[in-house]
């Protein structure tokens, strides 16, 4: 096993932010909990298409801001924050 296949594969695939998924992501989830962010600052999660519905509806029950988007090359965040 290779160092990268270690730490989860190529840094360069998105991969889902579902805990426990390795599947490939489609869609961006930018979110932020009002309680503790500032108006201008996002947390992105992604998410392949068997989870997307999951971690909105789980963002959404807690009332949080969020915004659903497919995930394009040129919409990929710079940093993720998990």
């Amino acid at each position: 096993m290779s160092l990268l296949d270690a730490l989860g594969g190529d840094p360069d695939v998105p991969v889902c932010s579902r805990a426990g998924c390795a599947a490939a992501a489609s869609w961006r989830i930018d979110w932020r909990n009002p309680r503790i962010h500032a108006e201008d600052r996002r947390k992105t999660w992604l998410a392949c298409e068997d989870h997307v519905g999951y971690l909105r509806d789980f963002l959404g029950a807690r009332e949080f801001p969020l915004e659903v988007s497919p995930l394009v090359e040129d919409s990929r965040p710079a940093e993720l924050d998990g």
